[in-house]
């Protein structure tokens, strides 16, 4: 048994310690996860070191092992009254994640497009092993008023989503973004009301002709302009129909004058940006990546609202994601074709433009500007009310700060890329308006 496989298998059986969660507390639980924590700072590299990977008792913190624990914690934390969740993600963590090393090291399958490092066999084996731990540990922890649909449904949609994550071209540690992406996950399904999902279904159905036909014209449109790539019209397309099922035309308008506002922002100045090296890629052509990362939350957040008990909230959650979104890519094109002077938002120093984590006055100003036009647009569609327009400005704002501050650090350092930081802004941003609103 090599040591890889050792530390697997090691990751694998640590989920075993959610069966324990029916009979604990969760300020139980958590004080056994922090002690975890500490055992494996502390004693674990004297008494096992084997287990650790080379170069990992130089920076134990930042290994796996010991970030395996502080997730958990975190989880137990974040859902103290939900241990269905905590059980769920955490099995994915450990069969999911465990199984998906196993499988793409020791058999021969296909690399996958995105990410060659990681294979077909393994994603697969991510997904399967994932959903079957998850809601066994969900089955096993859950109380008398869990759906049995969410028992069985929700962890495989989290399974899966958070497959897809583990192999994003990224070097940020999986035990941090797959618990952290399945638990969103899990618990944004436990919203869902299935009576709720079965009374919309004639909406659904009105409305999927004029979804599919305006979203493939469209993509198709895009394509032909060479504004998108082929993959990126395909999942454009599929973003758009996500959006239209979930909020009809009116969100539909919404998701295409951000789009909108993104292709003039890259297109604007593109000489300019193309002669410093700093334009986007392909020509200025958004690909599949881009797409998921800008709107995926939006996608997601827009399902959401024909099933869940409070569907202005999943309605905000969209918009805020999609004005997000839209204003970091209006402040970030403006900044690196007309900022006179661009800073880093850490340490405060002087930078050249495009650098990961740099922002300008000129972009920052256009920034907001798109966020208030859009929130206003938002607004014109009856999606959110006039009241609410303060507070998705501002957590556009606030997250763009932040996606700053990660592009500065993480990105910089390649632990994260920017759809990766995308994804993050777009989530920070509708979990900031809801804070503001609700």
């Amino acid at each position: 048994m090599t040591p890889e496989i050792r530390r697997q298998l090691i990751h694998i059986l640590a989920g075993a310690g959610a069966l324990l969660l029916p009979w604990l507390t969760w300020w139980q639980a958590a004080i056994i996860a922090a002690a975890a924590v500490l055992f494996n700072v502390i004693v674990l590299p004297r008494i096992a070191p084997s287990v650790f990977r080379p170069g990992d008792l130089e920076a134990p913190i930042r290994s796996g092992i010991i970030v395996y624990p502080l997730a958990v914690l975190a989880l137990l934390i974040c859902f103290p009254r939900q241990m269905e969740i905590v059980a769920a993600a955490w099995g994915i963590l450990a069969a999911g994640d465990g199984m998906a090393t196993l499988v793409g090291r020791h058999a021969r399958t296909a690399p996958l497009p995105w990410n060659r490092a990681k294979s077909i066999g393994g994603l697969v084996s991510f997904v399967l092993f994932g959903w079957i731990a998850g809601s066994g540990l969900a089955a096993w922890t859950a109380i008398g008023d869990t759906p049995l649909w969410w028992i069985l449904v929700a962890p495989g949609i989290a399974a899966l989503v958070a497959g897809f994550v583990e192999t994003a071209p990224i070097r940020l540690n999986d035990n941090t973004s797959v618990p952290a992406v399945a638990a969103l996950v899990l618990w944004s399904v436990s919203l869902i009301d299935a009576d709720l999902v079965r009374a919309s279904m004639p909406i659904w159905t009105s409305r999927m002709i004029p979804a599919v036909a305006l979203n493939v014209i469209l993509a198709s449109m895009g394509y032909v302009a060479r504004t998108v790539t082929l993959a990126g019209a395909v999942t454009g397309a599929v973003i758009g129909i996500a959006v239209y099922l979930g909020t009809g035309w009116h969100g539909w308008v919404l998701l295409f004058a951000s789009f909108l506002a993104t292709a003039l922002a890259t297109f604007a100045g593109f000489r300019r940006k193309a002669a410093a090296g700093i334009a986007e890629e392909r020509g200025g052509r958004r690909g599949p990546g881009n797409a998921l990362a800008n709107t995926g939350m939006a996608a997601w957040a827009a399902l959401l609202c024909l099933g869940v008990a409070q569907p202005a909230l999943a309605t905000l959650a969209m918009v805020a994601a999609l004005v997000t979104s839209a204003s970091d890519s209006v402040a970030s094109e403006v900044g690196k074709a007309w900022g006179k002077t661009t800073w880093l938002i850490v340490g405060f120093r002087r930078v050249s433009p495009g650098t990961p984590g740099a922002v300008s006055m000129e972009g920052t100003i256009a920034g907001i500007v798109a966020a208030v036009l859009l929130a206003m647009t938002a607004v014109g569609l009856e999606l959110i009310p006039a009241r609410w327009v303060a507070a998705v400005v501002v957590a556009a704002s606030a997250a763009g700060l932040v996606e700053g501050a990660l592009g500065a650090t993480l990105e910089a350092r390649g632990t994260l890329n920017n759809d990766a930081l995308n994804l993050i802004n777009s989530v920070i941003g509708a979990a900031l308006a809801l804070g503001l609103v609700f």
